[in-house]
């Protein structure tokens, strides 16, 4: 798919890049996509295309990601929270289709529980709002072996949560491509967001928000488990939860069909 792209300066002037999938004079709201842990918006290229929606259509690098400024830590989801409305004030975007994929879709959940009024529709895809009692020591304990051992240290972890053992095996390519971008990433960057994610817990501020929500996850994402997007479920009584056959972490890649359809019956 053919896309242009800029860079926003937020609210304390880190730079955060951002990719137009595609321009739309449509009167439908723009949808917003962000990525998951140590990916880009490069993770939803193919997905927008396949997408096909008549609306704009955006995709932001969260700082510390992809082409955005490699700033310092310590991060919070409120902090990219901030990020993500910094953008849509610089596209004087009033109310978004935001769809947010495992450290992206936490993320979304702090900008909606921040700033309800700005979102039309919520898609939560492979994600939850809180990894729990022991989060803090598992998030450090990855991040530090990123930091001292090298990110191509994790990538068998990482492959075999993103995608079936099928899936991975069909299309060697497809794991790779996300693999490349993985490792591209500043190891120091990504301890600061493991450490983010680790501290993560935006179930209180949730239930500020009352629109319509589409909940997606596979039934083999053992990253975020089926019962994490039960949680947000109950939280958001309006959303509607899907649970995917043979999925595992990275279902909009795996499955871009089914989740396509559950992101446009949120937005109506």
């Amino acid at each position: 798919m053919a896309s242009t792209s800029f860079k926003v300066s937020s609210f304390d002037q880190v730079k955060i890049h951002v990719t137009q999938f595609k321009a739309s004079s449509s009167a439908k709201k723009p949808v917003v996509f962000l990525h998951a842990l140590a990916m880009s918006a490069a993770m939803w290229e193919d997905f927008a295309e396949h997408l096909n929606l008549d609306a704009p259509m955006y995709a932001i690098d969260l700082r510390g990601h992809g082409e955005s400024d490699r700033a310092t830590g310590p991060f919070t989801t409120a902090q990219f929270a901030s990020d993500v409305f910094a953008v849509l004030d610089h596209l004087n975007i009033d109310r978004v289709n935001l769809v947010g994929c495992s450290m992206g879709g936490t993320v979304s959940m702090a900008f909606v529980g921040k700033y309800p009024e700005r979102v039309q529709s919520l898609s939560l895809i492979d994600t939850t709002a809180c990894y729990g009692a022991d989060a803090k020591e598992s998030w450090e304990k990855r991040g530090q072996q990123g930091f001292t051992q090298g990110l191509a240290s994790l990538l068998a972890f990482q492959a075999e949560r993103w995608f079936s053992t099928s899936f991975a095996e069909q299309n060697p390519s497809v794991v790779k491509f996300y693999q490349d971008i993985f490792v591209k990433n500043e190891a120091s960057c990504y301890l600061e967001t493991c450490r983010m994610l680790g501290a993560a817990d935006e179930r209180s501020q949730l239930v500020n928000y009352k629109g319509p929500c589409s909940i997606v996850v596979g039934d083999e994402d053992y990253a975020t488990p089926v019962a994490m997007a039960e949680e947000i479920a109950s939280i958001l009584p309006q959303a509607k939860l899907t649970v995917l056959k043979a999925v595992r972490h990275y279902s909009p890649i795996q499955a871009p069909h089914e989740v396509g359809a559950c992101i446009v019956s949120a937005m109506g």
